[in-house]
C-alpha cells in the first residue's frame, strides 16, 4: 500500500479534480503490475496497473491481490467503472486504503466486488491515504476546495515594514519549495495590494500552472502588470464588470461578508479542489477569521522595527512541525477541524 501511495503522489497537480490513486498487483509477494491515475480524463490506476502486467504474468492475475489506495469506482464517467474491470480480471482479493466519498461511488465499488465473490479488505494505511487525497475528500465532504495559507514573516511577528515596502524574508530554498507547492494546487490567490506592489506572476516552473486569482474590487491593478498579460488562466474578482479578455476573466462578485464563500463555491463548480492563498495580510486574516483554511505554511526569518505591519494571526491551529531551511524556518500548522492530519508520509509529501 505504501507503494500505491508513492505512485499516486506522482500525479499531484495533474489528476485534479479526480483523486490521486495508485494500484499494485501482487502475486505471492512479487509485484507483477503497478500503475497510477496520471492525468484527469485518462485511464485510472487499476487500468494502468493491469496494462503493465507482462504477457507471461497475465495467467497469474486471478491468483493475485490488488492493492489500491482508493475504492475502485463504480460509475461511468470519462472512463468505465474500475470495479467492473477488476471483476473481469478475476482478481481474488482487493485491499483498499480509503472508501471513496464521491456520491457516485461511496461504497458501491466495494459492494460490486463483494457481490462478485472477491475478498475485500479496507483501512490499510488509511490515514496516510486520506492525507494524500485531502483535497479531493474536502470537496466531497465539505463542499469547498481545500485551502492552504502561505506567508513569510519576521521572528518578531511582522509581515512587512510600516511603509509597506517589500521585505524579502524567503530565501532561495524557500522560494524553490514554494514553486513546487504551487504546481500541486488547482488555484492560487492574492489580494489587491499584493498584486499591485509585488506584481507577481503566480506561476510554477514545475509544469502545472494553477488558476490565478486576484481580488481587485475597483480594478486598480495596472494593465501592464503580469497578471493581466496573456498567459495562464486568470480570474480578476471585482465589483465592477464581468467578461473575458483573452486568458483573463473579470469575475464580478459582491464584496460583502459572503465574498470568500461565494468564490469558493464557484471554484468548486469548475472543478478546482484546492486553493493556496499567498497574501496579503488582510486577505489571509479574512480566511482565518472565517475559519476557511485547512493548512498554514509560515516561513520565519529576520526582524523589522516594531512599528511594522503585523503578520496574520492564526486561530484554532495545531502546530504539527517545523524545519530549518537555511536562515529560514518553516512552521507547519493544520486547522483543528482538519480531519486529514498528516502521518509520516504526509509530512514527507511537503517535498522538504
Amino acid at each position: 500500500m505504501m507503494r500505491c501511495l508513492q505512485l499516486a503522489q506522482r500525479a499531484e497537480g495533474y489528476a485534479a479534480p479526480n483523486p490521486l490513486v495508485g494500484a499494485v498487483l501482487v502475486h505471492q509477494g512479487r509485484i507483477i503490475g503497478e500503475g497510477f491515475h496520471q492525468v484527469y480524463g485518462a485511464a485510472h490506476a487499476e487500468v494502468n496497473c493491469f496494462a503493465s502486467v507482462s504477457e507471461a504474468d497475465r495467467v497469474l492475475i486471478p491468483e493475485s491481490t490488488l492493492y489500491v489506495s482508493l475504492e475502485p469506482c463504480a460509475h461511468f464517467g470519462k472512463t468505465p467503472p474500475c470495479a467492473d474491470r477488476v471483476i473481469r480480471e478475476r482478481v481474488q482479493r482487493v485491499v483498499v486504503a480509503n472508501r471513496d466519498p464521491f456520491a457516485a461511488v461511496d461504497g458501491k465499488g466495494i459492494d460490486k466486488l463483494l457481490a462478485a465473490g472477491i475478498q475485500v479488505d479496507t483501512g490499510v494505511l488509511e490515514q496516510d491515504a486520506a492525507w494524500l487525497n485531502r483535497r479531493f475528500f474536502c470537496v466531497h465532504t465539505r463542499n469547498r476546495p481545500y485551502i492552504i495559507l502561505k506567508w513569510a514573516q519576521t521572528q518578531n511577528g511582522f509581515f512587512a515594514p510600516a511603509d509597506r515596502s517589500r521585505l524579502q524574508i524567503s530565501n532561495s530554498w524557500s522560494k524553490r519549495l514554494n514553486d513546487r507547492w504551487r504546481a500541486k494546487e488547482s488555484a492560487i490567490m492574492v489580494g489587491t495590494i499584493t498584486a499591485i506592489n509585488d506584481n507577481p506572476r503566480l506561476t510554477s516552473s514545475y509544469g502545472h500552472v494553477p488558476l490565478r486569482i486576484a481580488l481587485d474590487r475597483t480594478l486598480r491593478i495596472p494593465a501592464t502588470h503580469q497578471l493581466l498579460q496573456e498567459g495562464p488562466a486568470t480570474w480578476i474578482v471585482n465589483e465592477l464588470e464581468a467578461g473575458n479578455s483573452g486568458s483573463v476573466r473579470y469575475h464580478k462578485l459582491p464584496f460583502d461578508d459572503r465574498l470568500l464563500t461565494q468564490l469558493l463555491d464557484e471554484l468548486s463548480a469548475v472543478g478546482k479542489n484546492s486553493l493556496i492563498v499567498e497574501g496579503g495580510v488582510q486577505l489571509l486574516q479574512s480566511f482565518i477569521d472565517q475559519g476557511l483554511w485547512d493548512e498554514a505554511r509560515v516561513f520565519i526569518a529576520g526582524d523589522v522595527d516594531s512599528n511594522g505591519i503585523q503578520a496574520p494571526r492564526l486561530s484554532e491551529a495545531l502546530h504539527c512541525a517545523d524545519w530549518p531551511l537555511g536562515d529560514n524556518r518553516l512552521h507547519y500548522y493544520i486547522h483543528n477541524n482538519n480531519s486529514y492530519a498528516p502521518g509520516t508520509l504526509g509530512l514527507h509529501s511537503l517535498d522538504l
